[in-house]
């Protein structure tokens, strides 16, 4: 049976000031609930906020998982659209800019998908939607694909998790990374060293630059092909993407839109790589017609 075309969505009622982003008041979001428990001998710092967050029992759960060395922070604007309707439970990733520890080691996706299922399960949730943008997708994916993460629902806002097709890149990627390391440790070089960073880490790219002491287990991270894991998702799922993505192109959503079963592709037209932060609004009426 032919898949179903993306739907497109217009953005521009919903791009404001600075460069198309919509700005959120720090006070639109209420931190009352942000707090730290210990998951896997790590503390862990996470937000739980909302209509069942007061009133235990009632609304639905919706737990949110950052991009690659993003925050809570990041779904501020989405989760002031969504905080009087739902339970609210965001989580810092370990290791990344928020109030969560480093991991031990160099994890992988595999090791981030059972702290998220510890944390769950640290915190007794039973049903909840997952929904993960572009790295927190990807620990999504592998989650759900491999039987640890359980949600009834999941949304992936430009997730992560395509790789074969960008075997060359990755290989070229890293091998860069490695000369930049060398280079930094010469002498002459090293009186120049922020320079040179600044000049070889543009071509590595952004997240491998915020990476910082994570930066070998971000290039094994991208390694990894996540399709399989995909092919197995069997629970209603939404795709939101942004036509003009330079970090996870709409081609990577169009596969993940092919390869999970029954899943709904929603594109906006214009936008980049954070549609939940430039259309928020829009993408929070998305969540409530799915959910």
């Amino acid at each position: 049976m032919p898949r179903a075309r993306p739907r497109l969505h217009s953005a521009s009622a919903y791009q404001a000031l600075a460069g198309g982003r919509t700005e959120v008041a720090e006070s639109e979001v209420g931190y009352d609930r942000q707090v730290k428990v210990i998951v896997q001998n790590i503390a862990t710092e996470y937000t739980d906020e909302g209509l069942s967050a007061s009133r235990q029992g009632e609304g639905m759960t919706l737990l949110m998982l950052p991009g690659w060395m993003n925050t809570i922070r990041d779904f501020d604007a989405l989760a002031s659209r969504l905080v009087s309707t739902y339970r609210i439970v965001r989580l810092d990733f370990p290791g990344f800019k928020g109030g969560t520890e480093a991991p031990p080691s160099d994890w992988g996706v595999k090791e981030y998908a059972a702290f998220v299922r510890a944390f769950i399960e640290k915190i007794g949730l039973t049903s909840y939607v997952l929904i993960g943008h572009s790295f927190g997708g990807r620990v999504a994916i592998r989650g759900v694909g491999e039987g640890t993460l359980h949600p009834s629902r999941l949304i992936l806002i430009a997730s992560a998790g395509i790789a074969k097709h960008r075997t060359f890149r990755n290989r070229a990627f890293t091998v860069l990374a490695k000369v930049a390391k060398i280079l930094m440790l010469v002498p002459p070089l090293s009186l120049w060293r922020a320079q040179l960073r600044k000049k070889l880490y543009k071509k590595l790219g952004s997240d491998y630059l915020a990476a910082g002491a994570l930066s070998n287990m971000y290039l094994k991270v991208i390694r990894e092909d996540l399709q399989e894991y995909a092919r197995k998702i069997s629970i209603p799922t939404l795709l939101i993407w942004g036509s003009d993505d330079d970090m996870v192109p709409l081609s990577d959503g169009m596969l993940f839109n092919s390869l999970i079963k029954g899943s709904q592709l929603e594109v906006f037209p214009g936008v980049g790589h954070s549609p939940h932060v430039d259309c928020a609004e829009e993408v929070a009426k998305l969540i409530e017609q799915f959910v």
